[in-house]
């Protein structure tokens, strides 16, 4: 049993280290090996330096690095991280210290337990720890995630979240297609397709940054997302 980490990074040199450490960490249950795979979208910072500075120090660790030479977005090196994927569960971590690699083994049990195909990870249920920033942001996560489980008849409590697993054989069989921020609409109308799919979510801990700390995420990529739910729920049906 193997763990496939995919890795979309872009302007992350300064914390790419931080998170491949905290991944290195991670002991996972039932002795599941893990590979990572880093997809730079064609970071304007030393992003790449660090990746292969890490990897020279760190000859431990399976790391596997792909590079976009032009910028293609979140969900196109997404796309490129999933592809070559070769464990038997794929989950997407962010570059940035938001989310927690410790969270990984009850993100997998339902999987392993034999409940879940894929699993999200929710940042709205639980009670563990959470940053607290911007209200707007979440009043419109929660928006969009209403109108998602309005078209997939799903009740995800975080259909943005980044935290999502999946076993590898599905993901790669969705034909992927949002280049940015458009992902997690697109997969999770896509996903809510599939006959007899086993769909769980789990509460984790949430550290979110500010603009200042690298945050990315915006006002129209909020209205991009809206307008994926409706393409991939109604018109591309």
């Amino acid at each position: 049993m193997k763990l496939s980490i995919v890795i979309p990074a872009y302007n992350e040199g300064p914390t790419i280290h931080r998170i491949l450490n905290k991944i290195k960490a991670v002991k996972l249950i039932s002795d599941i090996g893990r590979e990572i795979i880093i997809v730079n979208d064609c970071s304007k910072d030393n992003t790449e330096e660090a990746i292969k500075a890490y990897q020279s120090e760190n000859p431990d660790v399976t790391i596997t690095y792909y590079k976009h030479e032009v910028n293609m977005g979140k969900g196109a090196a997404l796309h490129t991280g999933i592809r070559q994927a070769t464990g038997d569960i794929v989950i997407i971590q962010d570059a940035d210290l938001e989310y927690d690699p410790q969270e990984y083994n009850i993100l997998l049990q339902p999987i392993l337990d034999g409940f879940a195909d894929v699993v999200y990870g929710s940042r709205f249920m639980g009670g563990n720890p959470h940053r607290i920033l911007f209200f707007w942001h979440s009043i419109g996560n929660r928006w969009l995630t209403t109108a998602s489980n309005m078209l997939t008849n799903l009740n995800l409590t975080d259909m943005e979240t980044c935290y999502k697993v999946f076993k590898r054989e599905i993901i790669q069989s969705i034909k992927l297609e949002e280049k940015r921020f458009g992902f997690e609409p697109e997969v999770t109308a896509k996903i809510s397709r599939i006959p007899k799919i086993r769909i769980y979510e789990v509460g984790i801990s949430y550290y979110g940054r500010t603009y200042e700390e690298g945050k990315k995420i915006g006002m129209k990529d909020a209205f991009r997302a809206l307008y994926c739910i409706i393409k991939y729920n109604i018109f591309k049906k």
